[in-house]
């Protein structure tokens, strides 16, 4: 199948209320091109070097997201045209990006990342953390930084009744902080592999690669 065809077919399981984020890491700009030239808009990146790349040679209309790990030292490269960073796990990574957007007089949308799987291999706060966290005062004082909600990854397991506890249990922690902070909007779970599970769940953010390009390089 192509991936104009994939696109499509994944675009009809997915609910309008639902942001599709084309994860496009590894595959070379003609494939981001194709799924541009089919409406795609968002797409999802790991690695600095290569998004700052597509980025530049890419249409100047598309969303991006940072999806991977952001170490502090690589903020400053993506700082002036990052759309969304999905994993923010520590105050410390926060504090950062309010600091370099604040030299683009940006204010960038940030997920944090929660840690939600039975694996050690994530990153991510867990909830005493997440509310510490957000109770801060130093937090609150961040000017160039706009928190739009949560983002998690489920355990790597072909347990589903699992992945749909670790997802619910996120949805949980979105509902209770929603409460107190309107801003938060969006729920990033899911993956190719659980994404139909994680919008039963309440995601309104879902990540999807292989099913749309191909395998990994």
């Amino acid at each position: 199948m192509s991936i104009k065809e994939n696109l499509l077919a994944i675009k009809d399981t997915i609910p309008e209320s639902v942001t599709l984020v084309a994860v496009s890491k590894t595959k070379p700009i003609s494939y981001l091109q194709e799924a541009y030239d089919q409406g795609q808009r968002v797409f999802g990146e790991n690695r600095v070097q290569e998004m700052t790349e597509k980025w530049e040679n890419l249409p100047k209309d598309i969303k991006w997201h940072m999806i991977g790990h952001l170490q502090r030292n690589k903020v400053k490269y993506v700082a002036e045209y990052v759309s969304l960073v999905h994993g923010v796990d520590s105050p410390r990574l926060l504090a950062e990006i309010n600091k370099q957007a604040k030299k683009h007089n940006r204010i960038i949308p940030c997920l944090l990342q929660v840690h939600i799987a039975e694996e050690d291999t994530k990153f991510g706060f867990n909830e005493e953390e997440l509310l510490d966290l957000v109770d801060n005062e130093e937090f609150k004082a961040f000017k160039n930084v706009k928190i739009e909600g949560l983002m998690g990854m489920a355990t790597f397991t072909d347990n589903m009744e699992q992945v749909r506890r670790e997802f619910s249990s996120l949805k949980s922690l979105f509902v209770k902080l929603q409460s107190t902070y309107s801003d938060f909007t969006t729920l990033s779970m899911g993956m190719s592999g659980d994404y139909k599970i994680a919008i039963e769940e309440g995601s309104t953010m879902v990540r999807i690669g292989s099913s749309i390009f191909g395998s990994r390089n």
